[in-house]
């Protein structure tokens, strides 16, 4: 059950979590976290960060690495993608997995949501002992808690939500190169005024949500019985 409460923005991480499982015997702590979910087109992507378990010299050597590590929300893009390399350099694993659009609209957005963190979790290298979630959980066979806030309270959620947006960032980024007609690069998928002007100028591309209600009404209205 999620469980926790609501912290300061301007908090660090901590460890906290993760360490009340490593000293129950549970070293493989996988943090998890989510990132699209409210975008109006691109993937809603998730990722998962296991972090080594350890105490003393190398507890402190990790806290100093990864000090920087904030919720992905709070950090400008060039001070993620700058953590990226040392998440990964000393995580156990790293894994991402997506829903792309289409099987957005298909499943719906809450059914996504859990489905791509359930295939970042599936897709780490190593089998987790235990994941933590941001206040949810997910249907995997595995014991899990969903805390509060746990991208502001957790290191590993924190990490894997900075892995997560950077990576989404590149797909929509690439997305923009492909077709530049909607400004993602500037945007990431957002609804911003920008975005919803090239949409109603442009119609919806094929990576649009059409289960959300901006991109459905102009794809209704882009039918031929609509017109």
């Amino acid at each position: 059950m999620p469980a926790g409460s609501r912290t300061s923005p301007s908090a660090s991480p901590t460890l906290v979590a993760e360490r009340a499982f490593w000293l129950a015997g549970l070293p493989c702590v996988a943090g998890v976290d989510e990132v699209g979910r409210g975008a109006l087109a691109g993937p809603l992507l998730a990722a998962a960060v296991i972090l080594p378990a350890c105490a003393g010299p190398r507890l402190r050597r990790l806290r100093f690495v990864l000090s920087g590590v904030r919720d992905s929300k709070l950090l400008s893009p060039e001070r993620r993608t700058a953590l990226v390399a040392p998440i990964r350099d000393v995580a156990i694993a790293v894994a991402i997995g997506l829903v792309e659009a289409d099987e957005l609209d298909a499943i719906g957005l809450g059914p996504a949501n859990r489905l791509a963190m359930e295939r970042a979790v599936l897709a780490l290298a190593v089998t987790p002992d235990v994941l933590l979630l941001d206040a949810c959980t997910i249907d995997l066979a595995l014991p899990q808690v969903g805390l509060i806030d746990a991208d502001a309270l957790s290191l590993s959620v924190a990490a894997a939500s900075i892995i997560a947006k950077v990576a989404r960032d590149r797909l929509m980024t690439d997305a923009d190169a492909a077709d530049p007609r909607y400004g993602f690069a500037l945007h990431k998928g957002y609804g911003s005024p920008l975005h919803q002007a090239r949409l109603a100028e442009h119609g919806p591309s094929p990576i649009h949500r059409r289960c959300f209600r901006p991109v459905a009404r102009l794809a209704l209205a882009a039918q031929p019985d609509h017109q």
